[in-house]
């Protein structure tokens, strides 16, 4: 005959269980993305209403509407946004940008040159240089930072740089050969 075992037992056993499996799923969780963004709260006008699960991410804005035809990159230098633009003129890609202390004048323009990474004006060593322009002597071009970082202040120095996040700047080098077009808008 089998011993039967005590209740205590049973109930030790399920709860060191339980436990472990709690633990298992933390530590899961913690090496799993982490959200950024708030979810939404339910409205005082909406009473009933239930926060989403999902929160929504804000549409990225449309092509400036007098930013030409065609394939392009569009700058808009109020928005701080790049867009870059296919032949059929669908935005294929669009991002935010840090720029420099000297803009381009609103106009077309076209990438002159390419460099793969050199040590940037501000003394930060970047990657996936596109010039497209040169104004009093500084020569504005688009760039990403090798270690992925922001620019800081200029503290008074005469920088063309457009920063962008690494990803969009190997994105942008991919897309930009020489002689692709810049529009800047304003």
């Amino acid at each position: 005959m089998a011993a039967r075992l005590p209740s205590w037992a049973w109930v030790t056993g399920l709860t060191v269980a339980a436990t472990a499996a709690v633990v298992a799923l933390g530590v899961q969780a913690d090496r799993g993305p982490h959200p950024t963004a708030v979810a939404a709260r339910p409205s005082a006008s909406a009473p009933g209403a239930r926060a989403s699960a999902t929160p929504k991410t804000p549409a990225a804005p449309d092509v400036p509407a007098r930013s030409g035809t065609g394939r392009r990159i569009v700058y808009s230098l109020g928005g701080r946004r790049v867009w870059m633009v296919d032949a059929g003129d669908k935005a294929t890609r669009t991002f935010t940008v840090w720029p420099g202390s000297v803009d381009p004048r609103p106009g077309r323009y076209s990438v002159t040159q390419r460099t793969q990474s050199l040590k940037g004006s501000d003394g930060v060593q970047v990657e996936h240089v596109l010039y497209f322009n040169k104004v009093s002597g500084v020569y504005i071009a688009f760039s990403n930072a090798l270690d992925g970082s922001s620019p800081p202040p200029a503290n008074g120095q005469k920088l063309g740089a457009i920063r962008l996040h690494k990803q969009d700047g190997a994105a942008l080098w991919s897309f930009g050969a020489k002689g692709t077009t810049v529009t800047v808008v304003s």
